[in-house]
């Protein structure tokens, strides 16, 4: 399953509650630390609402982008060594991405997980 999410400030959060209603996708939720959350869960639906969104994006291009190209990928039946490969890549360009420095796997961590390894 793949999940994205968008996060406000809860005094903030017309724009998520606009984006939810207007493309009628993902669930809001208020967590208790006053942070406003709407979650998109499911290859097709993230993949529909990045690229609804991605003339938009001001900030995290790179990790919208490998999101959408590792959506392509998860949605085929039978998924191959390459694009396994490939998601691995994409992995690991999101992590680089982010500012959370902790439980971040290293490219031969996810290749031993995935059985990629010789």
């Amino acid at each position: 399953m793949l999940t994205i999410c968008f996060y406000q400030d809860t005094r903030h959060e017309k724009t998520l509650l606009w984006i939810r209603k207007k493309f009628g996708i993902g669930y809001i939720s208020r967590r208790n630390d006053n942070i406003t959350e709407l979650r998109i869960n499911g290859y097709k639906q993230v993949e529909k609402i990045l690229k609804l969104l991605k003339p938009y994006i001001k900030f995290k291009k790179i990790q919208a982008d490998s999101i959408l190209k590792s959506a392509k990928i998860l949605q085929k039946k039978k998924i191959s060594e390459n694009n396994y490969r490939k998601l691995v890549e994409y992995v690991i360009c999101i992590q680089a991405e982010n500012y959370v420095t902790k439980n971040k796997r290293t490219k031969e961590e996810l290749l031993k997980v995935l059985g990629l390894t010789p």
